[in-house]
């Protein structure tokens, strides 16, 4: 195999030296940066020798070699076209540079919300499974088993900001872990628990400013506000604290200044926006029913990755009690995921990842709309089945007493 003619012809069918920016390549796939896009041939560069694949994605020109071919070719490559070289980290900056502001914000909430899936859909199997097992009665509720499994299946909803707090503050440039420190403060025991508030809470005298003591359990919102307000001050931090003290004061000040700006400001802020969007939808469902489905289905992305439940879905249309809302939507955000998922194990499908997401989303859509609306309709056909033996069977009962 000719190494220096495989980079010789890969040169023009991507556009001259003068569209290509940067270059850098990972274990199988040379990435590249440049100029402009459309002068790329990708259909000469696959029928190269070595090739297994060309694609774009995210802002990158990026060609499939394989592990140890990619060396050698971008070794000859670089030497060829006098291209600088770059780390992969920079090559993603520049890359991401490219894109729109509507196509950063995907990114960016892809990045910090897809490694979270495998937790939530977990947690969501195993709701389901809970909720069989309580419909027809398979085990005591009072059993070790009932509660453990009860236990499993709300843990990842319990500490989602902790988890939300690793992967933002990861992708907004600041310390994972003090992320997830700031995840821990919200969801912080000595708060009532987000899903006790109807039983009251207590509130605290902060130099005249009342603080209601309430955790932020299951909420996304929030979190994010917080860890992205925490890695601009963390950056911010490190430019002005001398190098001897930056490992001492700067996790000090970083967290103990955003605890306060989260618990203060935005968290309660945080609460609001998502409760808007919540009553916003619920007044629109009363209003007008046919155009709330047209705002619920087309806004269905943003309400599961912005973790804005199906509860509204299965408590408002289906008049249930916001289970299968949850379980549903923990099933719908992995099915959507799952062609970028596959796209990112097997290269070769990267291409069609798009248009096959854009496919089970609209499957989607309708799935998630429905679960809740016909789960909840059986519930209370259950229920009311549930209601009449018991009452059938109550006078019988009593001739033994």
């Amino acid at each position: 195999m000719n190494i220096s003619a495989i980079a010789k012809d890969l040169v023009p069918l991507l556009g001259g030296k003068e569209n290509i920016v940067s270059a850098a390549h990972c274990a199988t796939r040379l990435r590249l940066v440049l100029a402009d896009d459309s002068k790329v041939n990708k259909a000469a560069i696959d029928k190269l020798e070595g090739v297994k694949g060309c694609f774009s994605n995210a802002g990158q020109i990026q060609v499939i070699f394989g592990t140890g071919l990619v060396n050698k070719v971008y070794a000859e490559f670089v030497t060829l076209t006098g291209t600088g070289t770059a780390s992969k980290a920079e090559l993603t900056d520049m890359a991401t540079a490219k894109l729109n502001v509507a196509q950063r914000l995907a990114r960016t909430l892809s990045n910090i919300f897809v490694p979270i899936i495998p937790a939530i859909v977990a947690s969501g199997l195993l709701m389901g499974l809970l909720g069989m097992v309580r419909t027809y009665g398979w085990v005591n509720a009072d059993s070790a088993l009932f509660v453990m499994l009860d236990m499993f299946s709300s843990a990842a909803f319990i500490i989602l900001p902790i988890l939300i707090g690793f992967t933002a503050a990861r992708e907004f440039g600041g310390n994972p872990y003090l992320g997830a420190t700031l995840g821990g403060i919200l969801t912080h025991p000595a708060l009532t628990n987000a899903w006790g508030v109807a039983g009251g809470f207590k509130t605290m005298d902060f130099f005249g400013l009342d603080v209601a003591m309430i955790g932020y359990q299951g909420t996304v919102f929030p979190v994010l506000l917080a860890v992205w307000f925490m890695s601009h001050l963390e950056k911010q931090l490190r430019k002005r604290i001398p190098d001897a003290l930056d490992l001492i004061l700067t996790p000090f000040l970083t967290v103990i200044i955003t605890g306060f700006v989260a618990l203060l400001f935005i968290g309660p802020a945080g609460r609001v926006l998502g409760d808007g969007i919540s009553f916003g939808l619920s007044a629109l469902y009363e209003q007008a029913g046919w155009l709330a489905g047209l705002v619920f289905g087309g806004t269905y992305s943003l309400i599961v990755i912005t973790g804005i439940p199906l509860i509204i879905a299965d408590r408002v249309i289906g008049g249930g009690n916001g289970t299968a809302g949850v379980a549903a939507s923990s099933a719908a955000g992995a099915a959507v995921a799952n062609p970028v998922i596959i796209a990112q194990i097997n290269p070769a499908f990267e291409p069609v990842a798009a248009s096959a997401t854009a496919l089970v989303a609209a499957s989607v859509i309708v799935t998630a709309i429905l679960v809740p609306i016909i789960t909840a309709l059986y519930a209370k056909r259950f229920n009311k089945n549930l209601v009449a033996n018991e009452t059938v069977s109550t006078p019988a009962d009593s001739l033994h007493h």
